[in-house]
């Protein structure tokens, strides 16, 4: 009897050991996706958007063609991008980090691919749809800011 429970432990173990496994890789992949994008908060990040009837800083998922390109007053090292959609209601104003813009070799003429998500809008080249900038929602930007942990 005593070597029966053992062997069932140790086959406990090694199925919950399986289990975290697999839910790590799958938080890995998930994380790695987004792992080369930087991001910000909507409040810093989207400025001046008319394409919501609500007031809010509202994207429509969908192409947009920059018409502008300059840098953000008052924030040294970041760029501002003007960027227009089908409808002339649609205008985002983008202001993010000027090494992320300039790693993207972004240009007026340009395509980016704006998608909603649950904790903000993926910013894409529309060629590859790989996100390159994520714009959080406020809460959640503030969930992951840095903060000291006393041991």
């Amino acid at each position: 009897m005593q070597i029966s429970t053992s062997v069932r432990l140790a086959a406990l173990a090694g199925a919950l050991a399986l289990g975290l496994n697999a839910q790590a890789e799958s938080f890995a992949s998930s994380a790695s996706s987004a792992g080369s994008a930087s991001s910000g908060s909507i409040s810093t990040s989207l400025g001046d958007s008319s394409n919501s009837s609500s007031g809010g800083n509202k994207v429509a998922d969908g192409a947009y063609r920059i018409i502008d390109i300059a840098a953000t007053p008052q924030r040294e090292g970041m760029a501002r991008v003007t960027m227009q959609g089908d409808l002339p209601a649609q205008r985002v104003v983008l202001d993010l980090p000027r090494k992320t813009f300039e790693q993207q070799h972004l240009d007026k003429g340009d395509f980016i691919y704006a998608q909603n998500r649950a904790y903000g809008i993926a910013f894409a080249r529309n060629d590859t749809r790989e996100a390159f900038y994520l714009v959080l929602g406020d809460d959640w930007y503030g969930e992951l800011a840095a903060r000291p942990v006393g041991i």
